[in-house]
C-alpha cells in the first residue's frame, strides 16, 4: 500500500512527531527525530530534512502545542533537544457546534480501528528500542481500543460525513423480513454494546434509528439524490437513548496497572492498591460498551466485578487471540514476479 500524499502526508507527520515528543520525558536531539519519525527518514538530504523539521515546528507552534527546546550537550556543546510540555498540553474546556460535535465524535470512534496503526506505531516501537525514557501519563486518550466488526460501520461513517443519501437492506426486530431503506444519514453511535445509524428514513417520511448489525448486504450511496442538512440540535445520541432505552447506573471493580488505563482513574474512585495495581470502582451503564472499553487495555486492566462485566471481558479477550492465531496460521500466496 502507498504511503499518503500531500494533506494525509503531512498530518501524518506531525501526528508522528506529537507522538515521539510527548512519549519521552527529556528533550531529543533533531538526529534521534529524524531515526525516529518514519517520514524524515524519507528526506533525500540532511537540508530537505532541516527544512521539513522547521516547517513542522513552526505548525506545531501555530497549533498552539507547547513544543520545549532546551540545550542538552552531545557532540556540540549547544546542541538543542526537543520534547512537548504535557502539562501545558492538555486542553482547556471547549464548546463545539453541533456539526462540530458529529465529526468529532466520528473521529474518535474510527481512531480505533486504527490505533497506533502503521507509521505511528513503528515510530513508537524505535522510541522503545533507543531506550527513551517513557512519559506514562503522556499518550493518554491514544491507547489501543478494540474496533467495531460491524461490516456496514464504514460505508454509514462514510455516508454520515459526506452527508450523502444511502440505501440497503435492512432485517427487521420481529420476523426478520429483509427491506430496501432510503436514508440520509445524521450520526453514528455506539449504544449498549451495539452501534447504530440515526437518519430521516425517505420511505418512511420520518427520522429513524438503524441497528448496524441488521443492515443485510451492501451499502449503497443513491445518485442523484437531493443534499439534505443535518437538523442543529440532533444528538445521536439521545435519539437512540429515547428509541432503545436507558440502563440503570451500575459500578464496577476493576484492577489497574500503574501508569495505564487513565480514562477509567479519571471517571473511577480509587478505593485501595495492590503492588503495581490500583483498585478502582468505575461508574457504567451498559455492560457491552464498558467491557469493549476495557478490553482495549489488553492485560493492563482486571475486571474483579460484577461477574458480568468480566466474562464479556474475558469473551473479547479470547476472540481478540482466536482472530490472531487464524491470521498467524493462514496460508501465503505469493511468489517471484
Amino acid at each position: 500500500m502507498s504511503s499518503p500524499t500531500g494533506p494525509a502526508a503531512k498530518t501524518e507527520r506531525l501526528l508522528n512527531l506529537v507522538l515521539c515528543l510527548l512519549y519521552t520525558r527529556r528533550p531529543l536531539p533533531k538526529s534521534k527525530i529524524r531515526d525516529i519519525v518514519p517520514q524524515y527518514g524519507d528526506a533525500a538530504s540532511d537540508e530537505a530534512f532541516d527544512r521539513m523539521f522547521e516547517r513542522d515546528k513552526d505548525e506545531l507552534r501555530e497549533l498552539g502545542i507547547p513544543l520545549v527546546t532546551a540545550e542538552i550537550g552531545g557532540v556540540w556543546d549547544d546542541e538543542v533537544g526537543y520534547r512537548i510540555d504535557q502539562r501545558e498540553y492538555a486542553l482547556p474546556d471547549i464548546e463545539f457546534e453541533p456539526d462540530e460535535l458529529a465529526v468529532l465524535g466520528l473521529a474518535s470512534r474510527t481512531w480505533a480501528h486504527a490505533s497506533l496503526a502503521g507509521p505511528a506505531a513503528q515510530a513508537l516501537r524505535k522510541l522503545k528500542a533507543a531506550g527513551i525514557e517513557r512519559d506514562g501519563d503522556s499518550l493518554i486518550g491514544i491507547e489501543p481500543r478494540l474496533g467495531t466488526s460491524e461490516p456496514a460501520f464504514e460505508p454509514v461513517k462514510n455516508a454520515v460525513v459526506g452527508q450523502q443519501t444511502i440505501s440497503f437492506g435492512y432485517r427487521t426486530g420481529g420476523q426478520g423480513e429483509v427491506n430496501t431503506r432510503r436514508v440520509q444519514p445524521w450520526g453514528l453511535a455506539s449504544w449498549h454494546g451495539r452501534w447504530y445509524l440515526t437518519g430521516f428514513d425517505l420511505d418512511r417520511g420520518a427520522p429513524r434509528v438503524f441497528r448496524l448489525s441488521r443492515i443485510d448486504g451492501a451499502v449503497s450511496v443513491v445518485r442523484k439524490a437531493e443534499p439534505y442538512t443535518v437538523p442543529a440540535d440532533h444528538r445521536a445520541q439521545e435519539m437512540i437513548a429515547s428509541t432503545v432505552g436507558e440502563q440503570e447506573p451500575r459500578t464496577s471493580v476493576v484492577r489497574v496497572r500503574e501508569g495505564r488505563g487513565q480514562s477509567l482513574r479519571r471517571r473511577g474512585t480509587a478505593v485501595g492498591t495492590e503492588g503495581e495495581w490500583t483498585v478502582l470502582e468505575v461508574p457504567f451503564s451498559d455492560p457491552y460498551a464498558f467491557a469493549d472499553e476495557v478490553s482495549g487495555y489488553g492485560a493492563d486492566v482486571v475486571v474483579s466485578e460484577p461477574v458480568e462485566v468480566r466474562d464479556l471481558v474475558v469473551e473479547r479477550l479470547r476472540g481478540a487471540v482466536r482472530a490472531h492465531a487464524a491470521v498467524a496460521s493462514a496460508p501465503t500466496t505469493g511468489g517471484a514476479a
